[in-house]
């Protein structure tokens, strides 16, 4: 229980999204995000999840001691004892989104592991949501998985797409299928360009394909680490014939961002 004297203008609310490729940690204060960071989840998520918050405490000169209430989501959540609460991430991104622009109703998340579309209220409530989590189609590790193939990294994979004239047509929506597609894509003389810029359309397709399932209200946010690839971000913009808001900040933080400002709420009611 929080001491209902505690000056909340001088407390640090954290936020820990433990993801299945990379973990986010981000500190609220008063005037907003006082720090964060960002690492790689490993094979220990608490570990990840710790040194994360460390490294942002760090950042600004705090320790835990200076944290007032902690809220951890994302699929590795479970492994955060040290938490006040857990909470799921399909709610944390949708008050990460609406922190960031109240007017968002439409949250568009493609992580590691998954890919979801949520509805939000005025509040920055989830109301609906569609998740593909069967399968690593249209998702970060699916980008991850063929650059490999491509013998490129991440960055690489997105300015290779952008350089195309002439994206080839990757069939497959299973990954391990679209593996084998782009080796032989290869095999037959297909520039890189043209097969990077093909799988950035299958991932918008797959993806948008599902927000139009749901439906696309009002202001759209693209969050998650694929939000910073730009290939991807203007394939699904182009096919669902929007164009996202803004944000302030990482993308990638979004699930952090939101986990943080819920440890704030939730301090407030306990106190």
């Amino acid at each position: 229980m929080i001491s209902s004297v505690m000056d909340f203008n001088k407390l640090l609310f954290a936020g820990l999204d433990v993801g299945s490729l990379s973990t986010k940690a981000v500190l609220l204060d008063a005037a907003g995000i006082a720090s964060h960071s960002t690492m790689r989840t490993g094979a220990n998520p608490r570990i990840a999840g710790e040194k994360a918050l460390e490294d942002a405490l760090t950042a600004i000169g705090c320790n835990r001691n200076h944290v007032a209430y902690l809220v951890g989501t994302g699929y590795g959540r479970v492994n955060l004892p040290f938490a006040n609460r857990t909470v799921t991430e399909l709610t944390c991104h949708a008050k990460g989104a609406h922190c960031q622009n109240p007017e968002v109703r439409t949250v568009i998340d493609i992580g590691g592991q998954d890919s979801k579309v949520l509805h939000v209220d005025a509040e920055g409530r989830m109301v609906d949501f569609v998740m593909n989590d069967k399968c690593a189609a249209g998702t970060g590790r699916f980008l991850e998985m063929m650059a490999r193939v491509l013998e490129l990294d991440l960055e690489e994979i997105a300015v290779c797409a952008q350089q195309s004239h002439n994206p080839c047509s990757i069939s497959n929506t299973c990954a391990v299928f679209a593996e084998s597609e782009v080796i032989s894509l290869l095999a037959l003389g297909h520039a890189k360009n043209d097969i990077a810029a093909g799988l950035h359309l299958g991932v918008a397709q797959r993806v948008g394909n599902m927000a139009k399932r749901l439906g696309l209200n009002r202001e759209v946010a693209f969050v998650g680490g694929v939000a910073k690839n730009s290939s991807a971000r203007k394939a699904l913009e182009d096919f669902l014939e929007i164009r996202f808001v803004s944000e302030n900040c990482d993308p990638q933080l979004n699930g952090a961002l939101g986990a943080a400002a819920l440890a704030r709420e939730f301090a407030k009611l306990e106190s």
